[in-house]
């Protein structure tokens, strides 16, 4: 866990389970969703209440492995970093980590894609939005493109 400078506790829900009594699949990516937004809020890139179409990244790619079952009412935590700064595109790492232990239940990476959503097409990520990144995950954690 001490990968991730953030992480946000999540609740496993009974509705969030598989009738085998595991995490349903689904559900990583909603969690994953929810620990992104309020890691780009912790960052200074979103703002509560600020329209997603003001905000202008897009989900481009993603990739989840599951290592370990997660089961209801067990304590999770969702860690999130940005390990790559493109000059449109930004990697962003996660991971579904059980509280106590630390153990890796489940790992992603996102790619996300700054973009305009009032003219339709990308754009260079906003120099704000790279000097907040760099700044809280330290510039030796950021590869260069």
């Amino acid at each position: 866990m001490s990968e991730f400078k953030f992480t946000h506790p999540i609740e496993i829900r009974y509705d969030d389970l598989d009738p085998q009594g595991h995490l349903n699949n689904a559900r990583y990516l909603t969690y994953f969703e929810q620990a992104r937004i309020f890691y780009l809020e912790k960052i200074g890139v979103f703002t509560p209440g600020q329209s997603f179409l003001d905000i202008g990244v897009i989900l481009a790619d993603i990739h989840i492995s599951y290592h370990l079952p997660v089961h209801f009412a067990m304590q999770v935590c969702v860690g999130v970093r940005t390990s790559r700064l493109g000059n449109k595109s930004m990697t962003v790492e996660q991971a579904v980590i059980e509280t106590a232990s630390g153990r890796l239940m489940a790992t992603g990476e996102v790619v996300m894609v700054a973009y305009d959503y009032y003219q339709d097409r990308s754009i260079p990520i906003p120099e704000n939005w790279r000097e907040s990144i760099q700044k809280f995950e330290g510039l030796d954690g950021i590869k260069k493109p």
